[in-house]
């Protein structure tokens, strides 16, 4: 299946888990693909896994918090795509702690990246969007969007935040063909996670060690299967992202193993 033979592609935190992931997806499909992370050794790990569909993989270090980088990351992208067909915006932390705890600045430091960072990119790509075939855009929610996830209450509100941007985008760019829409992932052993549900230790840092671990126990896949990988949520980003959901937009798809009934 090429779904992607022929379609220019730009793929935020493609360094690591869902991002690596989804790049690595478009590329067997036949996609262009510009990666974008702030770590080099990240971006140098896809390359590595690309193997002989990397002549067409381009790597961008670009940090979506910060304008004068997403400006020219995107500049760099477009300069090797020509055009950009579609944006999928997976880059993102997780930091988890007692909201009293919360300071100010770490509490602007996860808005600033899940979301200013995804607004800035998209900001930044919808002129070349505008000109693409079948644009679209792919956000990265997250089931604390909807549902509670105790001590990270800055992660819901960036991630409740994406959601509803999304929904506000896709109306607001309907007339010019551009389709947007944003995947909840849950359950899913990523870049941020460690497996358990805990962040990386190069994500942040984790629970705190009095954490009230009977407030997780609904989190668990309702499939039986324990975590899964992020190719779980790579095809159905690399499915809203091309022509096979050319009639949706405006909407959230969860994948998480049926954590949230």
């Amino acid at each position: 299946m090429n779904r992607y033979e022929g379609r220019r592609v730009l793929v935020t935190g493609a360094g690591s888990g869902i991002g690596q992931a989804t790049t690595l997806r478009m590329l067997a499909e036949g996609g262009r693909i510009v990666a974008a992370d702030m770590s080099a050794d990240g971006l140098a790990d896809t390359v590595a896994k690309a193997g002989a569909a990397a002549d067409r993989l381009h790597t961008v270090i670009l940090n979506i918090s910060d304008e004068a980088s997403v400006k020219a990351g995107v500049a760099d992208a477009l300069a090797f795509l020509g055009g950009l067909d579609a944006l999928v915006n997976a880059a993102g932390i997780l930091r988890s702690s007692h909201t009293h705890d919360t300071t100010l600045d770490a509490f602007e430091q996860v808005l600033r990246v899940n979301l200013v960072g995804t607004f800035l990119m998209i900001r930044e790509t919808i002129p070349a969007l505008r000109t693409g075939n079948g644009p679209a855009v792919v956000n990265f929610s997250s089931t604390s969007a909807q549902f509670a996830h105790p001590y990270m209450a800055a992660y819901a509100a960036s991630k409740g935040g994406v959601q509803s941007m999304t929904h506000a985008l896709a109306a607001e760019y309907s007339t010019d063909g551009i389709r947007f829409n944003s995947v909840q992932p849950g359950s899913i052993s990523s870049g941020m996670t460690d497996g358990s549900g805990q962040s990386k230790q190069n994500a942040g840092p984790g629970l705190p060690e009095d954490a009230n671990f009977a407030l997780f126990a609904k989190l668990s896949p309702a499939l039986g299967q324990g975590f899964a990988g992020p190719e779980a949520v790579a095809s159905v980003v690399a499915m809203l992202a091309s022509d096979d959901a050319s009639f949706v937009t405006g909407t959230e798809v969860r994948i998480d193993g049926g954590t949230h009934y």
